[in-house]
């Protein structure tokens, strides 16, 4: 049964994830500003250069290393399953990635540019003019970024690929995406339809499904925290 639940679960978050033509943040974040600068070939790269491509339902950063070479850091759960390099070092799948987010496990891997960008056209160094941080030296980004390669943990808002990045080549780990996501959380939260809203799916999950911890969570105590938080 639990397994089957599993399976559930991470078919339904595959899905999201591969929901085309959808990229919610990076919609937020170009919105009136100057269109970024996108990268053709390789040859535009320098070591130390910071990549993102837009991906379904965010986008997703690595830094430049030279020879074809982007280090980056994605959620993986087989690092924790095995210690058998040549598994490991295989492309990641949507399965691996889900089930890495889920238990909070991450590499930061080597991968060439093209199964970095996943056929998704790369943006070049876009970072530089939204921070208020100066850029550190190419050769010393690319290091911190080799010293970093290697099994991480995985925090979907304290500690993904944006963070990485970030403390590569600015010295500090920030998130924009971060930002934005705890901005429309803040915003749903402070709208009291919220409260109204949950507390309906609550009463229709008893009508269904019977007065069991799970609904009664749902009805009664989910609304209460939103209306004490709004």
């Amino acid at each position: 049964m639990l397994i089957a639940m599993l399976d559930s679960v991470v078919l339904l978050l595959e899905k999201a994830f591969l929901l085309a033509n959808f990229n919610f943040l990076s919609a937020i974040r170009f919105n009136g500003e100057p269109c970024p600068r996108r990268a053709e070939g390789t040859t535009q790269f320098q070591r130390g250069d910071l990549l993102e491509v837009p991906r379904t339902l965010f986008v997703h950063f690595g830094i430049y290393l030279g020879d074809g070479k982007v280090a980056h850091l994605i959620p993986d759960i087989l690092p924790a399953l095995t210690t058998n390099k040549r598994h490991i070092r295989k492309a990641v799948t949507n399965k691996r990635l889900v089930l890495g987010v889920l238990y909070k496990c991450a590499c930061i891997r080597l991968d060439t540019v093209e199964d970095f960008a996943y056929g998704s056209p790369i943006l070049l160094n876009t970072m530089d003019t939204r921070l208020r941080y100066p850029a550190l030296p190419n050769e010393e980004v690319a290091l911190r970024a080799e010293e970093l390669v290697g099994g991480t943990p995985y925090s979907l808002l304290w500690n993904n690929c944006e963070h990485f990045v970030t403390h590569c080549r600015y010295g500090t780990g920030v998130s924009l995406q971060t930002d934005k996501f705890c901005e429309c959380l803040k915003s749903v939260i402070r709208d009291q339809r919220s409260v109204l809203l949950t507390t309906l799916i609550g009463t229709v999950s008893i009508f269904f499904l019977g007065l069991t911890p799970a609904t009664t969570i749902t009805t009664f105590f989910i609304p209460f925290v939103l209306w004490m938080a709004g």
